[in-house]
């Protein structure tokens, strides 16, 4: 909680992923990476409740188990209607302002998280963000927080397809309507070509990489301690450097 505001982490995810089919719940270092995102979620200073947002499908029975047996709620809603999943789990929580996680980012950073929380609690801002400028940090520490009624109304206004696909997606890339809090990478953090997101084979390649070296010796390793690594290590880097990002179509 940050001056009387309920903060609500909600992390998207399904066992249903087109380009790596249960990724959620591959192992990483022993453990599945829905675990380790709810684990590094928890370690915000801010964050009041992680919530597990995942589909009412029979498939993702797993992950719903598994937010049970770690303590933490789970809201399960449409498969395709992945804004009103998330809306549906920060109103269900009572959030305030509303942290948006995926479960194809296992390497984030609940220090990035803590400081766009801040920066949305100091200015007036829609939504803060790391991400679609170009000082930018390495795609997989992309985070955005929301004030929760912004994003609510963005679900009540708009029916279209394309924007129920991708949560919050208008309101972070639409700078003429809705004000953008930007926090920008410095230094080795501007990486914005390393690729650091969970969804191909090469993806958990190195990923896992990251996480064989890293979490044995710090559980709760940085952002700057992965990129760090991977400076000495450009054969890791080159494992996934032809994987293009699949952009939202949204217009």
């Amino acid at each position: 909680m940050i001056n009387g505001k309920r903060i609500v982490a909600t992390i998207e995810g399904r066992m249903t992923s087109t380009r790596l089919p249960g990724k959620i719940m591959m192992p990483l270092a022993g453990k599945p990476v829905m675990a380790h995102m709810i684990e590094r979620h928890r370690r915000s200073k801010y964050t009041d409740e992680v919530v597990v947002a995942t589909t009412t499908n029979a498939a993702d029975d797993p992950v719903a188990k598994l937010a049970e047996e770690m303590g933490v709620p789970c809201f399960r809603g449409s498969e395709d209607d992945v804004l009103g999943r998330v809306v549906g789990a920060g109103k269900a929580h009572h959030a305030d302002i509303l942290v948006q996680g995926m479960a194809d980012s296992p390497l984030v950073d609940w220090r990035i998280i803590d400081r766009l929380i801040e920066m949305l609690d100091e200015g007036k801002f829609d939504v803060t963000s790391n991400e679609f400028e170009k000082e930018k940090y390495p795609d997989g520490f992309d985070m955005r927080v929301y004030h929760f009624a912004v994003l609510e109304k963005l679900g009540k206004d708009h029916k279209e397809s394309e924007y129920r696909e991708h949560a919050g997606y208008q309101i972070r890339n639409d700078p003429a309507h809705y004000k953008r809090g930007l926090l920008f990478a410095h230094g080795d953090m501007n990486w914005p070509t390393l690729r650091l997101t969970l969804d191909t084979p090469e993806d958990y390649a190195l990923i896992s990489a990251v996480y064989d070296e890293l979490y044995p010796k710090n559980p709760d390793f940085s952002a700057e301690d992965v990129v760090a690594f991977l400076k000495t290590r450009p054969d890791l880097v080159a494992l996934n450097a032809e994987v293009q990002q699949k952009i939202p179509e949204i217009t």
